[in-house]
């Protein structure tokens, strides 16, 4: 299966918000939500993409001609490649009805496990999400990462028994997912957290915690201080607020500040293995790739999560290759640098 192979089947049964575009930069479903748009106009979706594209790396092949390793190490789990699949929740509303949140999370949980690389899944209003994703990640010997909404603290622990007792190596919070519409107006009250209620929270998964959704040096020192183990920068897509600067912006600053302290992770706009090189040289641990996923998903099933895993890695290894990495290790910030779009 090729990857215009997997576009051309997404766009027969993905749903009519979603265009599986040849390439994802938030320009055609800027502000369709339901749907993988932007609750406004949608324009820090598409400035997350232009801006890795802003970023070019240097070439270099005046260096020792050895094997690539793309491997990565993490959490006490090795990991083929270092991105991952992006967690997605609520399928049916955003995607059409070819998957169910079950059916997804069995495909891309067990693709990305077979293939080295781990998959976050998502969560939803209704607990059979969490569920199927627990019970995906438990089937691939806990090869996965639940995402938990910011819910209130009665709603997570009942969510972080069933995070348990799949074996996940981590657990993730995308404290971003404040921002979506279904979350305001719940009772008990779900959304935003102080430094001592993450704090909580953390202390009750007992597991690596990740919190996804952190944009600023001091959003990621409130998460250290609550003892996260990993932050994701991100905005959520661009899905939640308009106006926000890229994460390709903010990514340099904020891993200066973390100084390997915690683990980085970094989403939003990076569609290629080049974008991925680029965000390990400005500091990442390791990339996290949504939207593609699940229209690899759609467009083959298995068999296309693992063309476009393959797709990703070969595009990182080359990069590798031709600036003068051999290792992740070896990626370092001299290896990129900004220019001004074409």
């Amino acid at each position: 299966m090729t990857y215009q192979e997997i576009l051309e089947n997404a766009r027969t049964c993905i749903g009519t918000y979603c265009k599986a575009c040849p390439v994802c930069d938030g320009k055609a479903c800027r502000n369709q939500m339901p749907g993988p748009g932007a609750k406004g106009v949608g324009d820090t979706a598409i400035r997350n993409y232009r801006k890795w594209q802003e970023i070019r790396v240097h070439m270099d092949t005046l260096c020792e001609n050895q094997a690539v390793d793309t491997s990565l190490e993490l959490f006490g789990k090795r990991f083929r490649y270092p991105f991952f699949a992006g967690p997605v929740g609520a399928v049916n509303l955003h995607y059409g009805e070819a998957y169910t949140d079950v059916t997804y999370n069995q495909v891309l949980v067990s693709a990305c496990a077979k293939a080295g690389i781990a998959a976050f899944t998502g969560d939803g209003v209704k607990p059979e999400v969490m569920t199927a994703a627990t019970e995906a990640i438990k089937a691939v010997n806990g090869f996965g990462v639940p995402t938990v909404k910011p819910w209130n603290i009665e709603v997570i622990r009942e969510k972080m028994e069933q995070v348990r007792g799949c074996g996940a190596f981590a657990v993730a919070m995308d404290v971003d997912a404040a921002g979506l519409p279904f979350l305001k107006n719940l009772t008990p009250p779900a959304g935003r957290k102080t430094v001592e209620e993450l704090s909580e929270i953390v202390k009750e998964a007992k597991l690596p915690f990740i919190v996804k959704g952190v944009m600023t040096v001091k959003g990621a020192m409130k998460a250290k201080e609550a003892g996260a183990a990993a932050i994701v920068v991100s905005n959520h897509g661009g899905r939640v607020l308009d106006q926000c600067p890229a994460t390709a912006e903010v990514l340099e600053e904020i891993a200066d500040a973390v100084d390997g302290s915690m683990k980085i992770f970094v989403d939003g706009g990076i569609r290629s293995g080049t974008d991925v090189f680029k965000a390990l040289a400005l500091g990442a641990d390791g990339v996290i790739i949504c939207r593609p996923f699940v229209t690899a998903v759609f467009g083959g099933a298995e068999e296309g999560v693992k063309t476009y895993i393959e797709k990703l890695g070969a595009e990182l290894e080359d990069t590798m290759a031709m600036c003068g990495a051999n290792s992740l290790r070896e990626i370092t910030r001299d290896m990129v640098g900004y220019y001004s779009p074409v």
